[in-house]
């Protein structure tokens, strides 16, 4: 993944709900989620919001650079479901052999991850005719999108804007969180290395020696779309960059009080020949 070209335009999306959920290594009946979005998720996303089937190919989204802010990182919310329960042997869970369960192993209990109470902001950046079409698409979405899963819909307004200098922005929007008093630590996730992300001259890293700079990965994340047909979903291991500023002065609070200053940031923004036209 090549990193992305500073002044061109990306795509910013708020992604906020009352849960969320991030699948790396979901498997049957446990199912996990990532601390942020992941770039299945997100591709998945523009996938619904443009109409693309589960069997369409989606190589040109996968060509897309993805980098998430967390302006909430949320709580993990583990949850207990259950499946088959209560109903006649021929409606209940199939097995691998393609039989059906005997009644007294009908019920199956299956554990599922959320991210409650989080929000995060998320930067595309690539093909600009793509990036155009998935913002007209995120404006007036075929399916609707969620975040991660289908019980996750997203809380408005998604699309901020196809912005130049979107690395820019991802750093300056004001934050969907309430002001603290507390020293302010925000975390950054990307495909590409984050040693060129803009940093606030106030933010003072330097004297914060154990913050990441993002110039090598910090980890693997298996989460890559490769095939997205429902019986034979396989995804990529890809490099997993992390970058963790402090970011004085810019949480706007929650609800009316963060869209409002949302609306002045993006006025701003459009005035000054900001955004992509």
């Amino acid at each position: 993944m090549n990193a992305p070209d500073p002044a061109a335009p990306g795509l910013l999306l708020h992604l906020a709900g009352p849960l969320q959920s991030w699948g790396t290594r979901s498997h049957y009946n446990e199912r996990d989620t990532a601390t942020h979005p992941t770039r299945s998720g997100i591709i998945g996303l523009l996938a619904a919001c443009l109409g693309r089937t589960r069997g369409e190919p989606v190589d040109d989204l996968a060509r897309l650079s993805l980098t998430t802010r967390a302006d909430r990182p949320g709580t993990v919310l583990r949850d207990l479901h259950t499946v088959g329960g209560g109903m006649p042997p021929k409606l209940t869970v199939t097995t691998a052999e393609g039989k059906k369960r005997p009644p007294a192993q009908g019920t199956l209990l299956t554990h599922r991850s959320y991210l409650a109470d989080a929000a995060f902001t998320a930067c595309l950046t690539g093909d600009q005719h793509l990036l155009h079409a998935c913002q007209e698409a995120v404006r007036q979405p075929h399916w609707p999108p969620y975040l991660g899963r289908r019980s996750c819909p997203p809380e408005g307004p998604l699309l901020i804007g196809l912005w130049t200098h979107p690395l820019h922005h991802l750093v300056h929007l004001p934050l969907s969180r309430r002001p603290s008093n507390k020293p302010l630590r925000i975390d950054f996730h990307s495909d590409t290395p984050l040693d060129q992300l803009p940093t606030p001259h106030a933010a003072g890293e330097h004297n914060h020696t154990d913050a990441l700079d993002g110039t090598t990965a910090s980890s693997e994340i298996n989460d890559d779309p490769h095939n997205r047909t429902p019986q034979g979903r396989t995804f990529r291991t890809r490099d997993l960059y992390q970058r963790t500023l402090p970011l004085p002065g810019t949480c706007a609070g929650l609800g009316a009080a963060y869209l409002d200053a949302l609306a002045t940031y993006t006025e701003a923004t459009v005035s000054s020949n900001g955004a992509a036209q």
